[in-house]
């Protein structure tokens, strides 16, 4: 299977899990990125059996739109039943790096709101140690350095992300080789340096499920 058929299957295998926990009234939570965008298109198909979503970032915003499913504020919602995602980086334990594509603080609110928190990635995600994709951290812009400088005492190399703005008007700096073998004190680590808004490290709010697009079919993983 191509690796876009192995994310339309983990968007499918969403899509069912889905349904067992919505209603008439339910608001969707919806991540960013390609995987995402596939479960977007498969959600289009039961729209009229639930409310609405709440969007991690202005893209995905505009394809529920585009679908006809009305996209509400996060404030006005609350707590969301099902929020469903992709991941960079996925471990046993279900901790995950997140926001190659830059939406990683508007994704760990609605992951944080919501009661299910539902992962669907392909195989390649699957790995033993976090840290081989680089992680990002969302920066307010004039602390950029400071905070480089921190991150390199922690032993990273982070890179800014030249020319890109996160919807909430910050910058990103990825870290690169930096394995992370303790992902929840690394993730409270880096969020208490002044200047970060929070960091690709999902792992004090880990999925709960993790659908795996293999080869040989979708696999439902819980966390060891």
């Amino acid at each position: 299977m191509t690796q876009d058929e192995l994310k339309k299957a983990v968007a499918e295998a969403a899509l069912e899990e889905v349904k067992k926990i919505i209603d008439k009234d339910s608001i969707v939570g919806v991540g960013t990125g390609s995987t995402a965008n596939f479960f977007i298109d498969a959600l289009a198909t039961i729209k009229l059996d639930f409310d609405g979503a709440v969007a991690s970032s202005e893209a995905t915003r505009e394809r529920l739109k585009a679908h006809g499913i009305t996209v509400y504020d996060l404030n006005g919602v609350g707590t969301v039943p099902v929020y469903v995602d992709g991941a960079d980086e996925v471990n046993a334990h279900l901790h995950m790096v997140k926001g190659g594509g830059g939406a990683l603080t508007r994704e760990k609110i609605i992951g944080a709101c919501s009661t299910k928190f539902i992962c669907i990635a392909d195989e390649s995600k699957k790995v033993d140690i976090l840290g081989g994709f680089p992680l990002p951290v969302e920066v307010i812009p004039m602390a950029r350095s400071y905070v480089a400088r921190e991150l390199v005492k922690m032993g990273a190399n982070p890179v800014y992300r030249e020319g890109f703005v996160t919807d909430n008007g910050n910058v990103i700096l990825d870290l690169y080789n930096f394995p992370i073998d303790d992902p929840l004190s690394i993730e409270q680590k880096i969020n208490n340096i002044t200047g970060v808004v929070t960091n690709g490290l999902f792992a004090l709010r880990p999925a709960d499920v993790l659908l795996l697009g293999c080869a040989d079919g979708v696999k439902r993983i819980t966390a060891d």
